[in-house]
């Protein structure tokens, strides 16, 4: 099985925010964030990437998410 990392990028800067992801929703502007152990986590923003070989989903959103 595999779980992806989450990396948001902020003026040209990334940052890992999540790991261990199983499930990604869309709820209009924002993407929700699923893993097995942790509570969902909600990001406002637009995923640009996802590379499967790294397990790495790269989200670009104007603020880091709390």
């Amino acid at each position: 099985m595999c779980q992806a990392k989450i990396w948001v990028k902020i003026k040209g800067e990334e940052k890992e925010i999540a790991r261990d992801i199983t499930q990604i929703e869309f709820l209009g502007d924002e993407i929700l964030l699923k893993s097995f152990f942790e509570p969902p986590k909600r990001v406002r923003g637009q995923i640009k990437e996802i590379d499967f070989l790294k397990a790495k989903v790269l989200i670009e959103c104007d603020e880091y998410p709390g």
